[in-house]
């Protein structure tokens, strides 16, 4: 077997008023030095000569994921002032084309953007946000080909064509239109942090240069960003940090005017605003948790203006709100699970729009029309692909207009899902779902792979994934575990599972594992634990806190290096994440992140066999988190399993662009898995 590359040992002293510490391998942050890329080089090699029996399988894995994807495929158009819009593919493409057509969605295509032309050549790609002028003549865009979520901001006449000159680098990807069709405003990011900060006005045709700054944020834990109203009216400014926000507006038609302040920032007061039929809607934690919906008049918005229009309620967390001329759509999540309601605001009835599978996710489509019945939503579960549905609020009538095609003789009644609420060590029920086809047997013996995120207060769903299909019907389970951390139980789960309250995550992830065990899915012996970027992080304490339970884990992104990289505000995100994590410069907080930043507690001990997977040029989580976790590792773990390290050259925290690109990772995953079960080639 070859020899695994070791990574020099140059002890550097970490020293904080709190306490030194001794990186070994603090150099590998060095992301242009030739000794870092050679030893990133070598691990690659080592994880392809390591997998190349494995190799054949990977291919085929690739293949059928691909083969169950409908390559010439589009979206359902929406209607957006006067024109349908949508994305589609072309056979063998990797990007999309988006387009729209005039009238009706039987009208002639017009072509806005070809991915395919516009990232042909590059090693990454990707389009961020765009938006069409209100005449419906030109097109703003945000282009990346680095992966490092800076995007140069670009405008296409779409009557001849033809791009105007400027380009507008380091954008947050997307521009809004003021009422005249000329003028633009976008949030500017700082290079060095990646943290949008600034918001400028840009007139169509002219030099960058000369645009205007119209804000600029001066706390390094708020983030920026820019939206026009649905209603075209306003203009916004949004300010956003973990636990608070705020809002300035401006009316579109005076684009030279002066943003006014909504309500200025307070602690722990999380709300966003929406315009409809004269008046203001906020949907706010203030005095309420989960989150209720307000409305203020437009010409006072203070708080002392504010009237309830949904109340509160415990057992129901509101995470959107969508406004229509005749109704308010919200999207709630009760007992974990994301569904529909609708209120009539005539009446102020609601009801929830009803699906019937045990577990199922449904959300909020692209639906920017103000005066209209119908509602558009996204419905999916472990078993159904996205389906499109037509909602008439008013008869309560559900159209379906596309269930996405899963190719290769799929059918949903071959799988099973079930849902079960562990309890937890301190007796908190954690919610999991669990799939696999028939015929899994729960006697201890088949696989199963148990996935979980739990942080930022960012929810995980049932969702289908066509991919994953290539594990179930090898005879995987797969387990989705909503731990604390997530919002899925409202406010309180998220709350608990950040700050100093973080462990609870990597207990309930733990305790569901020993739950799967018990009930016979699994056996440690082939159980396996997938996590990313923040989900990266609990697959490092997992691994450090019960090493025993897993037969291998794959750790994407992972953010593993706490303390170092929160204290150093040079990082990208590090100043906007002080909410989730505490700020080293106190020492409870630096002692709390200490005695679990997988970085820090690695020991001499056995580990599972590991996957881990970054990006050269990651914008999240740098790609120098993994790489010195896995030196370290490698210098003081017991055992001889597999530790692996590979590191896109060319991608970020996002992978590798393109649609098929991406399957390249997954199937080389899934590869991993199996290998360590033994089969290098799989039926």
């Amino acid at each position: 077997m070859t020899n695994p590359p070791i990574a020099t040992v140059k002890a550097k002293e970490l020293v904080s008023p709190n306490g030194t510490r001794t990186d070994n391998y603090y150099w590998l942050n060095e992301r242009e030095n030739p000794q870092v890329l050679d030893y990133l080089k070598k691990e690659n090699a080592y994880t392809e000569q390591q997998m190349a029996g494995v190799k054949p399988l990977e291919e085929k894995l690739f293949n059928e994921m691909k083969g169950r994807i409908k390559e010439q495929d589009a979206s359902v158009p929406y209607r957006d002032h006067g024109y349908y819009y949508y994305t589609r593919y072309e056979t063998g493409g990797e990007y999309p084309l988006y387009c729209r057509k005039e009238g009706s969605p039987q009208g002639p295509e017009e072509v806005m953007l070809n991915g395919n032309e516009m990232g042909q050549g590059k090693s990454y790609f990707a389009i961020g946000g765009y938006a069409v002028s209100d005449d419906n003549q030109t097109l703003a865009y945000g282009v990346d080909s680095v992966s490092r979520r800076l995007y140069t901001l670009r405008f296409k006449n779409l009557k001849t064509g033809k791009l105007y000159p400027e380009k507008i680098a380091n954008t947050a990807g997307s521009a809004v239109w003021a009422a005249d069709n000329k003028t633009v405003f976008y949030a500017k990011k700082d290079v060095t942090t990646l943290l949008p900060f600034q918001v400028y006005r840009h007139t169509l045709g002219t030099d960058p240069g000369h645009d205007v700054l119209v804000y600029e944020e001066k706390d390094n834990t708020f983030g920026v960003g820019i939206e026009r109203s649905k209603s075209r009216h306003y203009i916004g400014i949004t300010l956003h940090s973990s636990l608070s926000s705020e809002y300035r507006y401006l009316e579109a038609n005076k684009p030279a005017g002066e943003f006014k302040v909504f309500l200025k920032r307070e602690p722990d007061h999380l709300y966003e605003v929406q315009d409809a039929n004269g008046q203001f809607y906020i949907l706010t934690n203030w005095e309420a948790p989960n989150f209720r919906v307000m409305a203020a008049p437009l010409t006072n918005t203070g708080k002392g203006q504010w009237e309830d229009v949904v109340p509160e309620r415990e057992d129901v967390f509101i995470e959107q709100m969508e406004l229509f001329k005749d109704h308010l759509v919200l999207n709630e999540r009760a007992e974990g699970l994301r569904e529909m309601r609708v209120i009539n605001f005539s009446d102020e009835v609601g009801h929830t729009i009803p699906f019937r599978e045990l577990a199922y996710t449904t959300y909020i489509g692209a639906n920017p029309e103000f005066d209209t019945p119908t509602l558009r939503l996204t419905y999916t579960s472990f078993t159904t692909p996205a389906t499109t549905y037509d909602y008439n609020m008013a008869t309560h009538k559900l159209t379906l207009l596309k269930e996405q095609p899963v190719l290769g003789g799929f059918n949903k009644e071959d799988y099973v899902t079930e849902r079960y609420f562990v309890t937890a060590r301190d007796g908190k029920t954690i919610p999991m779902t669990v799939v696999y086809k028939k015929g899994f047997k729960k006697d201890g013996t088949g696989p199963l792979l148990q996935y979980a995120y739990g942080s930022y207060g960012i929810s995980m769903d049932p969702t289908f994934s066509s991919a994953r299909l290539s594990l179930l019907n090898r005879g995987f389970a797969y387990a989705l575990c909503n731990i604390r951390g997530g919002q899925e139980l409202g406010r309180k789960w998220f709350e608990d599972g950040r700050m100093l309250h973080k462990k609870n995550s990597f207990t309930d992830f733990i305790d569901c594992s020993l739950f799967l065990v018990k009930d016979k899915f699994t056996s440690p012996a082939k159980l396996f634990a997938e996590g990313g970027s923040a989900g990266g992080l609990l697959m490092g304490a997992i691994v450090n806190m019960r090493p025993d339970l897993y037969k291998g884990v794959i750790a994407e992104v992972p953010f593993v290096d706490v303390v170092t990289t929160m204290s150093d505000a040079s990082i990208p995100l590090t100043t906007g994440e002080y909410d989730q994590w505490g700020n080293p410069a106190d020492k409870k907080y630096y002692d709390y992140m200490l005695s679990y930043s997988p970085y820090d507690n690695v020991k001499p001990q056995k580990y599972p066999n590991m996957l881990v997977l970054t990006g050269l040029h990651d914008s999240q989580v740098q790609y120098f988190e993994p790489a010195k976790w896995v030196a370290k590792l490698r210098a003081t773990k017991t055992d001889n399993n597999l530790l692996l390290l590979h590191t896109d050259m060319d991608a970020g925290h996002g992978g590798a662009s393109g649609r098929f690109k991406a399957l390249h990772d997954v199937a080389r995953q899934y590869a991993f898995l199996f290998m360590l079960l033994g089969q290098k080639s799989v039926m």
